[in-house]
Order: C-alpha cells, then structure tokens, then sequence
C-alpha cells in the first residue's frame, strides 16, 4: 500500500444522493460567485448583502457580529458597498449617536432577479412528487442539515433563513414566514 493511499480515507460506496449533495454544494458555490460577479462584490461583501437583505437595515455592530468581523473590517466592507451603491449609512432612529447600514432597493431587485427565477425552480422541483415521496424527501434533508451542524463549528451569528428560525414580523406585526404552501424568503445565493 502506497503513503497516498494510507493518508486518504476511504468512504466506500457512496450513494448517488450523497454525490448530488456534494454536487449542490459546489453548484451552490457557483450560484455565489455569480451572483457577486452581478453585484461586483466579493465573497464578504456578498454576505453582508444577505444579511441586509434577509434582516433589512442593521447597525454596523449587529451586522459585524452576523459576519463574525472586527468593526474595523465591517466598516470596510460598508465603505466598500456604499462605493457601489448597494447600501447607504443613515441615522439610527432607535439611537442617536448610532447609524444603520441600509441595503439600496436597487441592488435588492438586481440580487432577488437572479435569486428568486432559482428559488421558485427548486421549489417547483418538489412539487413534482406526490405528498408521501415530499415527507421522504424532507425528512432526508433535515438529517442531512441536522447531520452537517453536528460537524460544524457552533455559530453564534444569527441565520434568519434557516428552516427552525423564528419568523421576522412585518412592519404591521405579521408573520414573515409564509404559510406551509408559500415559498421561503431566503436569499439562495
């Protein structure tokens, strides 16, 4: 046996959902790249993005924390975003001393025109199979996502779009979350 060969594990047969998992990651990864190639930001700058669009106007502390940056390298990314006109600083209402980074309705739509045609086409894939074939497929995913957090470093920053996150109330103090035949709000990026 080679040194090569005992330095690599070996994960045996690996079923085909397995390897499309694998798959999605790096098509998800390419989804990334190109929606920051659109937006002309790189991979940090993108998630700041998220965060503001998924969360709306955040402060830079709040936004920092969600990025997991010091305030010196969020300020950056804010200087950098508001150069490109995806975002500009106002004051905090809630806070006079404070500022909050508002995303530019602008870059939202350009971000939601390539996010939401995708979104929908997954959400249409599911569709295709009956109720019973929907249940097995969702329960494979919440293992699969339960599976990978078991193997993650805890995060601390606040991941509005996963499936067990609390529902953001709208201004009017509805829900946020649609109900179980809508689509989610999660940026795809």
């Amino acid at each position: 046996m080679s040194q090569s060969d005992q330095q690599t594990p070996s994960f045996g047969e690996t079923h085909a959902a397995t390897l499309l998992l694998r798959e999605f990651l790096d098509v998800t990864d390419d989804f990334e790249r190109a929606l920051g190639d659109e937006l002309s930001v790189n991979p940090t700058d993108l998630s700041a993005m998220q965060h503001l669009i998924v969360a709306g106007p955040l402060s830079p502390t709040a936004l920092a924390e969600r990025l997991a940056l010091s305030s010196a390298a969020v300020t950056t990314v804010v200087d950098r975003l508001q150069a490109l006109g995806h975002v500009h600083r106002m004051p905090n209402p809630d806070d006079r001393r404070g500022t909050l980074v508002v995303p530019e309705p602008a870059s939202i739509g350009r971000a939601m025109g390539r996010i939401i045609p995708m979104v929908t086409e997954v959400d249409r894939a599911i569709h295709e199979f009956d109720d019973d074939e929907q249940a097995v497929i969702t329960r494979y995913l919440h293992r699969v996502v339960s599976a990978y957090r078991g193997h993650a470093e805890p995060a601390e920053r606040p991941r509005t779009w996963r499936a067990d996150a609390a529902p953001r109330p709208h201004a009017d103090g509805s829900p946020d979350r649609p109900d179980a035949g809508g689509s989610s709000e999660r940026p795809q990026p």
